[in-house]
């Protein structure tokens, strides 16, 4: 299910880029939703599901079902009060929103003025799909996961349609994917409630101060919040820095992050979100040896996979951005410059999705704390890596200073991935299993084929361009196609069976 969401993502970003184009008004969309979208990582799959999924799970396992209804009706009241007042806040504040997530439109009038208008219409996006993630944390915990992987279908089913019918009929066309956004919040909920209703947990909101279960959650939350909102905002810091770089900057890193989210969210979010539930009833129940297997077993997939999948987007940067984008409004120079932060993003896809696996193991066992204090460390490395990068940039006049910030963002996640291992290991909650040193030579090994070919095989970008769209997509596939053979042969000949890795 998250794996056709991924798919109509891509539709939707490769209609963006056909109609839109990188240029100062898709600049002000994507800061317009940016903004909410960071809170929605904050308040739904963030720092809330960490902190209420584990909750949840423990009144499920230990108390009754009228206690675990009592606590779904107190959380849904308390979050939905919160919410009503970030987004009436938000909503009466958005120029100074705008001035602090992206200083550098303030010069720019009617930039500054067109993103302030849309996120004025975004920002209710916060209320519903935080809701809808309070939503997905019950149904994941109830095993019901498809439903949640398939709600986001309608936030691409939303926006391409506002991209297609809808823009046309506005005097800046791009206003319409703002509408967008508005109304995917509100049919994302829509499209869950019965599934609640099928359970029997359809909450009630009540309000209660002191209710035990929502202060448990709310003293979680704290330092989830911070440790959550490490990664948001060290993207957040790229959107202010890049800003104040030339026009395009803003779009061109969007797009290459999108390719990047791509497998993070098929494999990395999907993992995660199946485990943590897992995790948190085998620590509910005191099976720590279960606990250990799972989470050794979630490693092993995203070396697995991760691997293949960063060096693939590292390779093939420019001829994918070329094959899915490089169409209308989106020029060559466009797919250029994205595929070089593309390439740069790719190189710390692992640790992104790494960083998905292993703080899970921290929120199961209700500790919130150690992951907030390494993000935190994580995010000031990330601020320091953007001056060292960026700075450096932009006084030698480098053609693309942007790249500086997705280079920052995978290397200070690489530490924030490393850190976790470590904590999780000195703490003895995570011991490796056997044949870890097999298993990564064999790793090794067929990355180092799939990698020879791309390069023995990939025509020069110029080339590629001047292809037409069925040629560019026939290349593109049988690259992808004969590495993925190339890749799976290497680990069968190697020895490697499907068997060992069931869980």
């Amino acid at each position: 299910m998250t794996t056709i969401s991924r798919f109509m993502g891509l539709a939707r970003d490769i209609i963006f880029a056909h109609i839109f184009g990188a240029s100062a008004a898709t600049d002000a969309f994507f800061v317009a939703f940016k903004i909410p979208n960071f809170l929605r990582r904050l308040f739904a799959e963030g720092a809330f599901a960490q902190s209420f999924v584990p909750v949840f799970s423990e009144y499920k396992e230990t108390r009754s079902r009228a206690a675990l209804i009592d606590l779904l009706d107190h959380v849904a009241g308390s979050l939905g009060g919160v919410l009503l007042l970030i987004t009436s806040l938000c909503i009466a504040a958005a120029p100074l929103v705008v001035m602090i997530f992206a200083p550098g439109f303030y010069d720019e009038a009617d930039r500054f003025a067109l993103t302030t208008d849309m996120l004025r219409i975004t920002f209710p996006y916060i209320f519903f799909i935080s809701l809808v993630a309070f939503s997905g944390g019950i149904l994941n915990s109830f095993n019901q996961f498809a439903v949640p992987a398939f709600t986001p279908v309608f936030l691409n089913i939303c926006l391409i349609g506002a991209a297609l019918w809808l823009s046309p009929l506005f005097e800046q066309p791009v206003i319409a994917l703002a509408w967008g956004v508005a109304l995917a919040g509100l049919t994302q909920l829509a499209f869950q409630i019965p599934f609640l209703i099928k359970l029997g947990l359809m909450p009630r909101p009540r309000l209660k101060r002191d209710h035990e279960g929502v202060k448990k959650i709310s003293k979680l939350m704290i330092p989830a919040i911070i440790g959550s909102s490490v990664a948001q905002i060290n993207l957040l810091l790229d959107t202010v820095i890049a800003s104040f770089l030339m026009a395009g900057s803003v779009s061109w890193l969007y797009f290459s992050d999108r390719l990047v989210e791509f497998p993070l969210g098929v494999f990395g979010i999907a993992l995660a979100t199946v485990i943590l539930p897992n995790l948190s009833k085998q620590h509910a129940n005191k099976s720590s040896e279960d606990f250990n297997h799972t989470l050794d077993w979630a490693l092993r997939l995203v070396m697995l996979i991760a691997v293949p999948a960063g060096l693939g987007l590292l390779l093939l940067s420019a001829p994918i951005l070329s094959t899915l984008f490089q169409y209308g409004e989106f020029s060559q120079h466009d797919s250029y410059m994205s595929s070089l932060s593309l390439m740069a993003y790719a190189l710390g896809l692992p640790a992104f999705i790494f960083i998905k696996i292993l703080a899970p193991a921290f929120y199961a066992r209700q500790d919130t704390k150690t992951p907030m204090k390494i993000a935190v460390k994580a995010m000031i490395a990330n601020m320091f890596l953007n001056i060292v990068f960026v700075v450096p940039m932009v006084l030698t006049n480098y053609e693309a200073p942007h790249v500086g910030l997705a280079l920052a963002t995978s290397a200070s996640a690489y530490l924030n991935a490393v850190m976790l291992l470590l904590a999780l290991k000195k703490q003895n909650i995570y011991r490796p299993q056997k044949q870890w040193a097999r298993f990564n030579s064999q790793i090794i090994i067929a990355n180092s084929l799939l990698a020879l070919f791309i390069l023995y095989w990939l025509p020069d970008l110029y080339i590629w361009s001047n292809w037409s769209l069925l040629e560019r997509v026939l290349n593109l596939s049988l690259s992808i196609g004969a590495a993925f053979l190339i890749y799976l042969l290497s680990l069968l000949l190697m020895g490697m069976r499907p068997h060992q890795l069931k869980r």
